[in-house]
């Protein structure tokens, strides 16, 4: 299975202004992962996961049966390569136009230049194991086309940012989703969408 997952603001956004290695998530941004980081944090200090009650639960339901991932390279920089290593369990396939910029085979990512091409490597590489997408939004939209997205999970943080990256900017299929789940905190609405074929 094939899961997209993604958490945006109230208004659709992934992320604030001028995302980047030393903003990922831009200006504003941080606030949509309140429900990761278990509260306020900023990008100047020192910050760690730690969800807690229906954030850790839905997380943890999320993630249980996901074997490899899938993002784009914008995501891949915006997080400034995680620091050199995938911090992800599983293999993470880097979707890219420049498949040569592979980096060294420890650092744990695998460089390919066609969404076909990374859902295969990833489901080869997880085993079987279910595959996530995990964005940044281009990513999800191009799967999401291509009818190759089982499960959309969009988590809404409580904010409007009012400029940024949208998820959805320019997407024209018709799609029709059904509710399979939802998980609800003071941070974030989870909603697991089951997308109908």
């Amino acid at each position: 299975m094939v899961i997209a997952s993604i958490t945006t603001s109230v208004d659709g956004y992934i992320t604030g202004p001028d995302d980047g290695p030393a903003c990922g998530l831009g200006k504003g941004g941080e606030r949509l992962h309140h429900w990761v980081m278990g509260g306020p944090w900023t990008y100047e200090g020192g910050h760690a996961f730690a969800m807690h009650g229906p954030d850790k639960e839905f997380f943890d339901e999320l993630v249980s049966t996901v074997a490899a991932g899938v993002v784009g390279r914008g995501m891949y920089e915006a997080a400034g390569a995680w620091g050199g290593t995938n911090p992800f369990p599983g293999p993470l396939v880097v979707l890219t136009h420049r498949p040569e910029d592979q980096p060294a085979p420890e650092a744990g990512f695998t460089f390919v230049s066609g969404l076909d091409e990374a859902l295969a490597r990833a489901a080869t590489a997880g085993g079987g194991g279910d595959v996530s997408i995990g964005g940044g939004a281009d990513v999800i939209r191009q799967a999401l086309a291509a009818g190759r997205v089982d499960e959309l999970v969009i988590s809404t943080a409580p904010v409007i940012l009012g400029a940024g990256k949208r998820l959805f900017d320019g997407f024209a299929p018709d799609l029709d989703l059904e509710v399979a789940k939802v998980y609800s905190s003071p941070y974030a609405t989870h909603v697991r969408y089951a997308v109908k074929k």
